[in-house]
């Protein structure tokens, strides 16, 4: 389920066909809604309008939008031939912390991202909102015991980097052109012992955080591939 103009408008932007979508009574007259209807229908969707009062009693939000969607889901069964930079999230529980890192998979170019058993649902309308669309762009792949996922992408040449607090290399040192498989874990407790890793890496603080958020971390490690990848391209 999908909520909101833009994500939808992002959606049918990459390829994806809604098979349903519902117009709150309240949105009537809203030209935007109304050429996003008429996309959609176009694609092959039914386009319902909603009696006043209903969407606020199916929406996910507090303050729902004017319009919802139902696609299909979009994971794949494997992670791409010849990816370079893979995400891969092991017990990620918190719904908007997985929709960011999917978001700054998309904005540095990372090639799939993995969410292993007991990471929260990708399809979770939280989920869905923080990756403001990304879940259409970036290959995902639906794993579970993370175990066997680490082992596969090692089989697929990945150097496996576990993301740390502390006692890690320093993410600026590391040299983010290999394929490499960057491993995020849950918020509280961090990576469990028991999964196998070729490294792990960790970002150094100055101030008296004793850690970033997950997606922040996220965000600053990719970026430094990305950064790192750019450096060698031809200008």
């Amino acid at each position: 389920m999908v909520e909101g103009i833009e994500v939808i408008r992002t959606a049918l932007m990459a390829g994806a066909v809604p098979e349903s979508l519902y117009l709150a009574a309240e949105g009537a007259g809203d030209p935007g809604l109304s050429e996003l209807a008429a996309r959609a229908a176009a694609r092959g969707a039914r386009v319902l309008e909603l009696a006043p009062g209903v969407m606020a009693r199916v929406a996910d939000t507090v303050t729902p939008q004017p319009v919802l969607a139902v696609f299909p889901m979009v994971d794949v069964p494997e992670v791409p031939e010849g990816a370079r930079l893979v995400v891969v999230m092991v017990d990620v529980r918190d719904p908007g912390n997985a929709g960011t890192v999917l978001r700054t998979a998309d904005a540095a170019g990372v090639d799939a991202v993995v969410c292993c058993g007991g990471t929260v649902d990708p399809y979770n309308p939280k989920t869905v909102r923080a990756s403001a669309g990304s879940l259409f762009h970036v290959p995902l792949v639906v794993g579970d015991d993370p175990v066997r996922v680490l082992d596969e992408l090692a089989a697929f040449g990945l150097r496996r980097l576990g993301a740390v607090v502390r006692g890690g290399e320093d993410y600026a040192t590391v040299e983010w052109t290999a394929r490499i498989a960057l491993v995020l874990g849950n918020e509280a407790s961090g990576l469990p012992d028991s999964i196998p890793l070729d490294g792990t890496v960790a970002i150094p603080m100055a101030g008296r955080a004793e850690s970033l958020n997950v997606g922040m971390a996220c965000a600053v490690l990719c970026f430094e591939a990305l950064r790192q990848r750019r450096s060698t391209m031809p200008r």
